[in-house]
């Protein structure tokens, strides 16, 4: 395609195209937007693979209160209150408008809605598509609505490589294609570019999810938040394949349980059992791991002969491994499935950066504080995404002229930065864990080469985690296990990473051992 934009200047530009992108580009219709997608649409999102659904209260015995209740709960003390309820009272319509656009939910035989039960929820509330699939059809009929709408001008193959800013304010975004460089004038920016599980060895996420829209926005100045709470599954499918296989909540929600080797089911005297928090049961699977003991999930009774029906892409992918879910045990490990952190956003997605709004994963909303209740992430993107159209329609939109160039910079490449960040930033963490990391990300997050933005992103998470002294949510330190009376969420800039991380760096370390086992 041509590296020619000019006639594309001067709109609200969205990176990313996930379905906090895609519905975010939809609700400005009728507005002249600019979508950039890395991949083609959904081959590189998160959005796409997500197996749990969108948690909502739908049900007749179910409530907004009691959905705000379960969320304030998992998130550990550190939820913003009053953007929860908000996002929470906003979900049932969020469904509803996703199923005016072709989204084809699951429904009873009298015509209601389907809703499954997962980890830390008081009700069924979990609407799916397709049983396991609904990322994907959620996907599908986003991006179906997105080539249709003729206000949204797509350019696929195209990454985002810096945001152009002048005096605190969004100017432009310098990016490349097969093609080129491109420098696209815009005074109005939406990052919208997911999590970032490629960062670690063991993720459900694509690899091409490394925190692309933390990197552009910390080097643009955008303050960043609770960058330490990473949300590891309990049940990635144990196998060679990476990224990993998600096996869904909802299985334990119909009643799967979860054994070791030995037949034992050592969740069983805990509160909630297999539906506790996602981060006590990673732990649990952790531990018993760490004890040299293979843990598997047992759907043999629940569901039991009616798995592949409810849950067809995982059945897909255990009948690939030999693995019949109906007779045989499901091996799963705990991996990196989600980003409670990411920059800090107010009630309307706008960032510390005049002319940049977040939406979706990349963003820190306050809903999920340190941890994420489960299915309450694409719910929140599809929530989200009218409160940052409306913002960005509102905004000030004067015609720019940029004169940035575009330098030769490489595409990020993340390999080099898993296995550091993996070492230091798991399920379980110490000082010397989190110093290693720091001490190995710092020359590469300070040159200039294709891993510098992957380090970048890494080091500032392992910083906050090293100033975190206490555990909580999907932040657990072996040196510092209590958690601390109140909470207050942590906050970063890119400075601030740099400074302290320069200040470890240069003091020798005395810790000794690691929490990774």
């Amino acid at each position: 395609m041509s590296t020619d934009t000019s006639a594309l200047n001067n709109r609200p530009v969205i990176i990313g195209g996930g379905a906090a992108g895609l519905m975010t580009a939809l609700q400005l219709a009728p507005e002249p937007v600019l979508l950039l997608s890395k991949a083609p649409l959904g081959a590189e999102a998160s959005s796409l693979w997500a197996q749990g659904g969108l948690a909502a209260a739908m049900g007749d015995d179910d409530a907004p209160a009691l959905h705000l209740a379960d969320t304030l709960a998992a998130g550990a003390g550190l939820c913003d209150e009053a953007v929860a309820r908000r996002i929470v009272d906003a979900a049932p319509a969020a469904v509803e408008h996703l199923a005016r656009l072709g989204v084809a939910f699951d429904r009873r035989g009298d015509g209601g809605w389907r809703l499954g039960l997962e980890a830390a929820h008081g009700r069924n509330r979990i609407v799916h598509a397709t049983g396991d699939g609904t990322g994907r059809e959620i996907m599908r009929a986003l991006i179906a609505a997105v080539r249709r709408c003729p206000s949204i001008s797509l350019l696929e193959g195209v990454e985002a490589r810096r945001l152009i800013v002048e005096d605190n304010a969004i100017k432009g975004v310098l990016a490349a294609n097969a093609e080129g460089p491109l420098v696209i004038d815009s005074g109005r920016v939406v990052l919208a570019t997911g999590g970032i599980g490629g960062l670690f060895l063991d993720s459900t996420n694509p690899a091409g999810c490394f925190g692309q829209g933390l990197a552009l926005a910390a080097r643009a100045g955008a303050r960043l938040s609770d960058l330490e709470f990473v949300q590891f599954h309990p049940t990635a499918f144990d196998g060679p394949s990476r990224p990993m296989p998600l096996v869904t909540e909802a299985v334990r929600g119909d009643g799967a349980t979860l054994i070791d080797d030995t037949g034992l089911r050592f969740m069983a005297d805990q509160p909630g059992a297999e539906l506790a928090p996602r981060d006590i049961v990673a732990r649990a699977v952790w531990h018993r791991r760490a004890q040299g003991h293979r843990v598997f999930l047992d759907a043999r009774t629940h569901p039991g002969a009616d798995f592949a029906k409810r849950y067809p892409v995982i059945s897909a992918f255990c009948k690939m491994a030999g693995i019949d879910p109906a007779t045989d045990p499901i091996p799963v490990r705990p991996a990196v499935h989600y980003h409670m952190g990411g920059i800090a956003v107010d009630a309307e997605g706008r960032s510390t950066v005049d002319g940049l709004w977040a939406c979706g994963e990349v963003s820190r909303t306050g809903l999920h504080g340190a941890n994420r209740l489960a299915s309450n992430s694409l719910m929140e993107a599809i929530v989200c995404a009218s409160w940052v159209a409306e913002s960005v329609n509102g905004a000030g939109r004067g015609p720019l002229k940029t004169r940035a160039t575009l330098a030769a910079l490489p595409s990020s490449d993340a390999s080099g930065v898993r296995p550091i960040l993996s070492l230091g930033l798991g399920v379980l963490r110490d000082r010397h864990g989190i110093e290693r990391t720091i001490r190995g990300l710092y020359p590469i997050a300070s040159g200039t080469g294709a891993a510098s933005d992957p380090a970048l992103v890494g080091l500032m998470m392992a910083v906050a985690a090293f100033r975190r002294e206490e555990s909580r949510g999907g932040h657990f330190r072996t040196d510092f296990p209590d958690t601390l009376p109140s909470a207050l969420p942590s906050s970063l800039t890119l400075s601030d990473a740099f400074a302290a991380a320069r200040e470890i760096v240069e003091t020798p370390s005395l810790s000794v051992g690691s929490a990774q086992p």
